[in-house]
């Protein structure tokens, strides 16, 4: 999955982020289930699952105090 551009996570509307964080959440928690059991090959990619559950959660708030 490429990274994603905060400009394309802002044109979203606050029903799809509130879906795209849970989505980033749930694979989140998956990956550290994956890292703990020794499965997961690319360590990176919870990396950038944490940036973007990040980049969902500002552009929410952003809405949510305009």
């Amino acid at each position: 999955m490429p990274k994603v551009k905060f400009t394309e996570i802002s044109e979203l509307s606050i029903e799809e982020l509130s879906t795209r964080l849970r989505d980033l959440k749930e694979e989140a928690l998956n990956l550290r289930l994956q890292q703990a059991t020794g499965q997961l090959e690319n360590t990176a990619r919870r990396r950038v699952v944490r940036r973007e559950i990040a980049q969902v959660m500002t552009a929410i708030n952003q809405r949510k105090s305009a």
